[in-house]
């Protein structure tokens, strides 16, 4: 393929409510928007890093910097015209994983759709629909956690996850096993805890939980190991894994039980799937976070999870359950647990164009010719 634009928009959409975790709080999701266009045909990528740095170094400023003066003009002057191709550029260059999955997952999508096939289909993918988890930040007390869980598992959620950090666990979990009976239930811990938390973190075996994602710094692989061995409930592995080598040697080690698996962590759908094959060769189950994503990011999720080795409920919710608005069409939704993917070819989800413009903050457009032009 020949591309003729590479565009890039930055988008500030509002949260429903503010997002907390174990490192923050935000009220707007910010994302880099990257599309392709070639031969009459658009291929979307979404650049999805979390305002001041939740999970990452990275933030939209820095993304966007990445984006405008590094990897489009590189990518551009090489003349790449497929994701296999990009995915080289990529790799010499570096940096930025969020960055390179905006744009690399762009092209995946403009190859699907210039096949006239869903990007499920060209990633291999075959599990249809995909379940979908609540995930529930920090609350203000027990009791909005309560009501929040409440509120959102009659939409069928099939797993709810809850963050956790020191001070914030063993209390909001034994309530909510109280209210909610034996539901599948999971703690993100964002790494807060440290090696002397060890002790107090095997307690959580009391809860029976599904997993203990995170729980510890992310490049202390070998207390995950230590923590994996003494306790029962399985560790999930996040943020340590952000490259196929580093998963390599976790497996190697023996540090999880489970991995995570997140577009926007690793740097695209390339390396997304070599890794849920390097875990299903370990007979390691896998699952696909979000940050979280518009939808973009998270209908990419989606198409990932349709690969055999996800056999856990993905992070990807109902648009509405996180913002107040969002920039496809038609909007994701959650019906009895699950999100069926709608027909179509590529990511499934149109842009909206008339959202794009409302939230629009700024915007580029780059061509072969000109490398770049500001609107």
């Amino acid at each position: 393929m020949n591309v003729e634009a590479i565009t890039l928009t930055h988008i500030r959409v509002p949260f429903v409510r503010p997002f907390r975790n174990s490192n923050g709080e935000v009220t707007e999701k910010e994302a880099v928007l990257v599309q392709v266009a070639s031969g009459g045909l658009v291929g979307t990528g979404e650049a999805s890093p979390m305002t001041g740095s939740f999970y990452s170094d990275e933030t939209p400023s820095s993304v966007w910097k990445f984006l405008v003066e590094r990897l489009v003009p590189a990518v551009l002057a090489s003349g790449a015209g497929s994701a296999a191709e990009v995915n080289r550029v990529l790799a010499r260059t570096g940096g930025s994983p969020c960055a390179r999955a905006g744009i690399e997952t762009a092209f995946w999508d403009l190859e699907a759709r210039a096949g006239g096939r869903p990007l499920w289909e060209q990633l291999g993918g075959t599990r249809i629909p995909v379940e979908s988890g609540l995930s529930v930040g920090i609350e203000k007390g027990i009791p909005q956690l309560i009501d929040t869980i409440e509120r959102h598992l009659a939409e069928g959620y099939r797993r709810v996850k809850v963050a956790v950090r020191p001070g914030w666990d063993v209390g909001p979990l034994g309530e909510i096993r109280q209210r909610f009976g034996d539901i599948p239930l999971s703690v993100d811990a964002g790494g807060s805890y440290s090696r002397g938390d060890l002790t107090h973190l095997r307690s959580f075996d009391a809860f029976e939980l599904t997993m203990i994602e995170q729980p510890l710094p992310p490049g202390d692989l070998k207390a995950h190991a230590e923590l994996q061995a003494g306790i029962r409930t399985p560790v999930c592995l996040d943020e340590s894994v952000g490259d196929l080598p580093t998963l390599r040697r976790a497996l190697r080690g023996k540090c999880c039980r489970i991995v995570n698996i997140a577009i926007q962590r690793v740097g695209g759908l390339a390396v997304a799937r070599a890794m849920h094959e390097a875990c299903a060769a370990a007979a390691i189950p896998v699952w696909a976070g979000t940050m979280p994503e518009l939808g973009i990011g998270a209908a990419q999720a989606l198409h990932l999870s349709t690969l055999p080795g996800f056999t856990y409920p993905t992070d990807v919710a109902s648009s509405a359950r996180w913002f107040v608005d969002d920039i496809i069409a038609p909007m994701i939704e959650v019906r009895n647990g699950v999100v069926t993917l709608p027909a179509g070819t590529g990511n499934c989800y149109e842009v909206s164009e008339n959202a794009v413009a409302r939230y629009r903050t700024a915007r580029r457009v780059f061509t072969p010719r000109a490398r770049r032009s500001t609107v």
